[in-house]
C-alpha cells in the first residue's frame, strides 16, 4: 500500500459519518477490487461487459443487497453504505465495471425494492441480491433524458395486459440484463407528471428486443443498448407501484442515483491523483523528477483539496438522506460539483503523464474517457445547477 493509499484509508476511518460496519464494508469492497477486478478488467473492456460469474461473486459477498431487506438476503444498511460501495468501485480505475454494478443496485432494482408488491419482491429480489438476475432501468429515450415528462413510450391497458410501444436509448446493462424497469405513458392525454408508469419487463417478452448495442467513448466494460418495444405484451401484474405514479418514483430515486454517481466520481478522482503522484515522483524531466516542479506539485495539492471537499459534500448529502432529511439541494450540488471536478482532475492528471497519458495502454487515458460522462449521465450539470438555483 502506498503512503497516499494509507492516508486515504485513514482519512475515511477518521470520518464522523462512518461506523465500524461501514468501514468493514469498505475493506471488503477494496479487497474485491484488488483481487477480482483490477487483474482482469482490461479483458472486460475488450469484451464490452462484466462477466456474470463476477457479478454473482459480488452478490455472494452481499454488495447487491446493502440497502435491501434481510428476508431477501440484504443487509439493511443506509445511504452511507451505498456511498462506500460506489466510492471504492470508482477507485478501481475501471468505471465501466463500477457503473454495471451500481445501475443494478441503486438505479434499477431499487424501483422494485421501493415500489414493488410483496409478490413482486418475493419473485425478484432474492435473485437480484444474489447477482443471478441483473436489472436495467429504461427511462431515457432519443428525445427525453433528464426531462422525464417528455418520454413518448406508451403503455395501453388491454384486459389483463399492457401493450408497450416505443424506444429507449443509452440504457446501461441494456444488452445483457434479465429484467428491465421500463417507464411508459399510461395516459398520454393526462398531466405529464401523472401520466408515467413503470413496468417490470422480463428479457424474452414478445415484442421487446435489444435494437443494438451502443459503442461508447468510455465505460467500455459496461454494456449499453437501444431498446425497442413493438406491441410488447406485459402482464398487468407487472405494473410497478400505482399507475400514473412513475414520474414521482423516478424523480425520487434520482437523488439516490446522483449521490452514487458523485461518490463514484470522487473515487475515480482520488485514484487518478494517486496514479499521478506515483508517476511524477519517478518520471524525470530536465534532470529531476516532475514532483520537483512547483507548478505540478501545487496543482496536485489544489486538486487534492478540491477532491476532499467533494468527498465531504457527498458524505454530508448521504448522511442527510440517511437521517430522513430532504437533501435535494445538496445532492444536486454533489452531482454538479463532482461531475465537473472529476473531469478537471482527469484533464490535469493526463497532462502530467505527458505523452504516455495519451496512450491506450495508460490507465489515466482510460479513466479520462470514463469520466467524461459523469457531468452528463444522471442529470447534466446544467440541469443540476437549475435545481440548486431553485432552492437558493
Amino acid at each position: 500500500m502506498s503512503a497516499v493509499e494509507k492516508l486515504a484509508g485513514e482519512g475515511a476511518r477518521r470520518s464522523p459519518y462512518f461506523t465500524e460496519e461501514h468501514e468493514a464494508l469498505r475493506d471488503q469492497v477494496r479487497r474485491f477490487v484488488e483481487t477480482e477486478i483490477k487483474p482482469h478488467a482490461l479483458k472486460w473492456e475488450e469484451d464490452g461487459l462484466v462477466p456474470r460469474d463476477v457479478l454473482r461473486k459480488m452478490g455472494d459477498l452481499g454488495f447487491f443487497g446493502i440497502r435491501y431487506p434481510a428476508e431477501y438476503g440484504g443487509s439493511e444498511m443506509d445511504t452511507l453504505a451505498t456511498v462506500v460501495l460506489a466510492e471504492e468501485l470508482g477507485r478501481s480505475t475501471f468505471s465501466g465495471v463500477a457503473i454495471t454494478a451500481l445501475v443494478h443496485t441503486d438505479m434499477a432494482s431499487v424501483h422494485i425494492a421501493n415500489a414493488g408488491s410483496k409478490a413482486q419482491k418475493d419473485k425478484y429480489l432474492p435473485g437480484i441480491i444474489a447477482g443471478e438476475t441483473i436489472v436495467a432501468v429504461a427511462v431515457t429515450e432519443p428525445d427525453a433524458g433528464s426531462d422525464v415528462k417528455g418520454i413518448r413510450t406508451t403503455a395501453r391497458r388491454e384486459g389483463d395486459h399492457y401493450i408497450l410501444n416505443g424506444a429507449k436509448m443509452f440504457i446501461t446493462n441494456g444488452v445483457h440484463a434479465d429484467l428491465y424497469c421500463v417507464a411508459a405513458k399510461t395516459d398520454p392525454q393526462g398531466r405529464p407528471s401523472q401520466s408515467v408508469s413503470i413496468f417490470i419487463v422480463e428479457k424474452g417478452t414478445p415484442g421487446f428486443s435489444v435494437s443494438r448495442a451502443l459503442d461508447k467513448h468510455g465505460w467500455r466494460s459496461s454494456d449499453t443498448a437501444e431498446l425497442s418495444f413493438v406491441d410488447c405484451k406485459v402482464p398487468a401484474e407487472n405494473l410497478l407501484g400505482q399507475e400514473g405514479r412513475g414520474f414521482y418514483a423516478i424523480m425520487s430515486n434520482f437523488q439516490n442515483e446522483r449521490t452514487v454517481i458523485g461518490a463514484m466520481a470522487m473515487g475515480e478522482a482520488q485514484a487518478a491523483i494517486e496514479l499521478t503522484l506515483d508517476h511524477v515522483r519517478t518520471r524525470k524531466a530536465f534532470g529531476a523528477p516532475l514532483w520537483e516542479k512547483q507548478a505540478i506539485r501545487q496543482r496536485l495539492a489544489e486538486l487534492a483539496g478540491k477532491v476532499e471537499a467533494g468527498r465531504q459534500l457527498v458524505y454530508h448529502a448521504a448522511w442527510l438522506d440517511a437521517q430522513g432529511f430532504d437533501a435535494t439541494r445538496e445532492v444536486s450540488m454533489v452531482k454538479a460539483y463532482c461531475g465537473e471536478l472529476v473531469n478537471e482532475v482527469m484533464y490535469d492528471c493526463l497532462q502530467f503523464h505527458g505523452g504516455m497519458g495519451y496512450m491506450r495502454e495508460s490507465a489515466i487515458e482510460r479513466m479520462t474517457r470514463d469520466a467524461r460522462v459523469q457531468s452528463i449521465g444522471g442529470g447534466a450539470t446544467e440541469v443540476m445547477l437549475e435545481e440548486v438555483a431553485k432552492r437558493l
